[in-house]
């Protein structure tokens, strides 16, 4: 009995020694914001468009945007509707050829049956939903996986490719209980410490924001909320502003009919109640970059009779005031769901759904461009 109270005695000390080592041993993140460098506005002014999608049947929606070193894809779910069992992952390939942009025919990149077989612990996968680029490691995506329920009992799954197949797959650990209900839509947000910090949302009860810091090997280290104060705060669009100060788009999944908007102040690691601006918003997600000197870019539905375009704005003081520089019309049907992402030589990818959720469009464009509206 002494022995083995003894073994105990010595295995509690041992883990009390390992956990106290990899604390240590793990270094708290970081909470500064990486600044990108400052694209040269040269060349002639170029607004092209490149894609125009629509799916044969069903729907095709909610596109993203995966840098590669030869390009880019255009990623979007499709099937006979949102949330269905027929769901997939679809894409595009977009090459430069004699100098200019082409996609190629779009085919399924991410099954419900190629993801199920690539998780571990393997599941079932019942339906497949918003999907971005997990720019922690190459290769690699975060993708709403659905499997049990709608929408609201989703989660992220961190999934790893090789020669455009998932061959791995996990799910993000962002809740203690049922790790459910959490979905992802807007880019990752590099920090000054070489991470990717990752804007997702909650979307069950207490619906709200999130900032989530993860590390390489898909460890979730910290998570701080953008929560909402009389509005349900979702799908957070996180622009840096300098190393410290950020401001995050939100739409209000309550209806307010306007734009949300919370601020940080120290990196990330605190947000401010998510406020009602004056923008018009039918409770849809907002895209967003820096461009020029201090000034954002917003891709957004701000026009309550015209559901059919889409407004480019630009602010030059921190998203307090605004005005129009374009509209990009998707002719019949709604627009919604932009996508925007600098591309290594500079330009500008701009993605989004239209002909009510039925297809994608995709435009390329510069700061050319855009100084010159």
């Amino acid at each position: 009995m002494a022995f083995v109270h003894l073994t105990l005695s010595a295995l509690v000390v041992l883990s009390l020694v390992l956990s106290g080592w990899a604390i240590w041993r793990d270094q708290p993140p970081v909470w500064r914001f990486a600044m990108p460098a400052t694209v040269a506005i040269e060349g002639a002014p170029l607004f092209e468009q490149v894609l125009n999608y629509a799916a044969a049947e069903g729907q095709a929606h909610s596109p993203g945007i995966v840098l590669s070193e030869d390009g880019f894809s255009v990623l979007w779910f499709e099937g006979s509707e949102e949330a269905q069992a027929d769901v997939d992952i679809h894409g595009v390939k977009v090459r430069k050829v004699d100098g200019a942009w082409q996609a190629s025919a779009p085919e399924p990149v991410v099954t419900r049956q190629n993801l199920a077989a690539a998780f571990e612990p393997g599941q079932i996968v019942i339906t497949l939903g918003n999907v971005i680029e997990n720019e922690s490691v190459r290769d690699a995506l975060y993708v709403t996986a659905v499997s049990v329920g709608g929408w609201a009992m989703a989660s992220v799954a961190d999934v790893r490719m090789q020669d455009g197949v998932p061959t791995k797959a996990r799910k993000l650990n962002l809740s203690p209980v049922i790790n459910r209900s959490f979905l992802v839509k807007s880019p990752t947000v590099e920090m000054a410490d070489g991470s990717q910090a990752l804007p997702a949302y909650f979307e069950m009860g207490p619906t709200y924001g999130a900032f989530i810091r993860t590390a390489a090997d898909g460890r979730v280290r910290d998570q701080r909320r953008m929560a909402g104060q009389g509005t349900k705060p979702i799908q957070p669009m996180v622009v840096p502003l300098s190393e410290t100060i950020a401001v995050a788009f939100l739409r209000d999944f309550d209806r307010s009919n306007v734009v949300l908007i919370s601020r940080t102040e120290d990196g990330g690691q605190s947000w401010s109640v998510a406020e009602k601006t004056k923008i018009f918003n039918p409770s849809a997600p907002v895209a967003a970059m820096p461009v020029g000197d201090g000034q954002i870019l917003a891709v957004m539905n701000s026009d309550a009779e015209r559901g059919n375009r889409l407004q480019m704005m630009l602010s030059d003081d921190e998203a307090r005031t605004w005005r129009v520089i374009h509209e990009v019309e998707s002719g019949k049907g709604a627009a919604r769901y932009p996508m925007l992402r600098r591309l290594p030589d500079g330009e500008i990818a701009l993605a989004f759904s239209h002909y009510d959720k039925r297809g994608v469009q995709l435009y390329i464009f510069n700061e050319s461009w855009v100084m010159a509206q």
